[in-house]
């Protein structure tokens, strides 16, 4: 199987509180991709092989925005590539362990105020890296309507290495820290229980809970290497995040109109991990509802076609007692978020 998606988000800000200006995210498009592949040697054991991107997206704002010196474009990317084996114990039990190969970029641009003086240094960090992780999963099959199964993927930690560059009047020469950089980022825990229950012939209904440790994002640090302040240390930028666990809740199902063709719909609830407090525009989140149809269709023997398509909601998230600084006098940048993202799947699938 392989695939990709198209995600369009969008989002608005109005603010700083009390103003009430509206500031519109500039429109992106992302096309994280997919590709599967699994293999049976035998009735007990099996192979599967997937190259995704689990992780990612960013945001751009326009570069003389009230928010410039927090955010004018983020993005994220990161690929994983996982080998997983799968035994069959008995005919109703089956477990999986796996690891994962994963490599990741990262790109943020924003101003920083050279205050008390009236100019600004336009900031751009970029690095990458790479790191493993491991997965585990049990699938119980305990009669024939029902199918149930947990799956586990560990934290996988990028210690990004990069550039820091500036633009800036000349004579701030030597005051504005670039160079060599160095910051860590670990990617959630996650835990997934979910199951089916085939309710007829034709219809097939399906829910999950999913639990994702965010906690593990609890600040955005970036080390300057070769840059020293003024105790003659590399100097530190830190921003905090103090992210929380949190949750996700799906529901779907799946009717079999024919023996080629398939009707789907599901819907999901996704608590954001980002405390209100710490709400900044690089990731302007909140709770979302997910509605998504889809359809999958034989197009000839083994040769399948599934299309999906889905609308995220975000609730609109009000910030009044924000903890992210904006400029060096100001210190709370409260205000609306109002967001939104249309997301197209086409996945092409053959049966060997």
């Amino acid at each position: 199987m392989a695939g990709a998606t198209l995600i369009s988000p969008t989002a608005t800000f109005r603010g700083v509180a009390p103003a009430i200006d509206e500031y519109k995210m500039e429109e992106q498009l992302f096309t994280p991709i997919n590709f599967y592949v699994t293999h049976k040697f035998s009735d007990d054991f099996a192979m599967g092989i997937s190259v995704n991107n689990p992780y990612g997206l960013g945001t751009k704002w326009p570069t003389d925005w009230v928010g410039k010196y927090l955010a004018v474009e983020t993005e994220v990317r990161t690929f994983f590539a996982n080998v997983s084996i799968a035994y069959k114990i008995v005919d109703e039990l089956s477990i999986a362990i796996g690891g994962s190969y994963a490599y990741g970029d990262v790109t943020i641009s924003k101003y920083s105020s050279l205050s008390p003086f009236n100019a600004d240094a336009f900031v751009t960090l970029k690095g990458d890296a790479s790191t493993f992780g491991f997965n585990a999963a049990i699938f119980w099959n305990p009669i024939d309507k029902i199918r149930l199964g947990a799956t586990f993927r560990s934290e996988s930690t990028f210690d990004f290495k990069g550039d820091g560059t500036a633009d800036y009047p000349a004579q701030f020469e030597g005051k504005i820290p670039t160079g060599n950089i160095s910051a860590s980022l670990t990617t959630p825990m996650n835990l997934t229980f979910g199951g089916s229950i085939k309710a007829a012939e034709n219809f097939m209904f399906s829910f999950d809970w999913q639990w994702v440790g965010w906690s593990s994002y609890d600040k955005l640090e970036v080390t300057y290497d070769n840059f020293l302040g003024e105790d003659g240390q590399p100097y530190v930028s830190t921003a905090e995040r103090n992210y929380t666990n949190s949750f996700i809740y799906r529901l779907g199902t799946d009717w079999g109109i024919s023996k080629t063709f398939s009707l789907r719909s599901g819907i999901m609830y996704d608590f954001s991990p980002v405390r209100t407090e710490y709400v900044e525009p690089s990731l302007p989140d909140a709770d979302r509802i997910g509605f998504n149809l889809g359809l999958g269709l034989e197009v000839a023997d083994g040769f399948n076609i599934d299309v999906a398509y889905m609308y995220l909601m975000f609730k609109e998230r009000h910030v009044y007692h924000s903890a992210v600084s904006y400029t060096d006098g100001d210190s709370g940048f409260n205000g609306v978020y109002n967001s939104s993202a249309h997301l197209l799947g086409l996945n092409l699938s053959y049966k060997f």
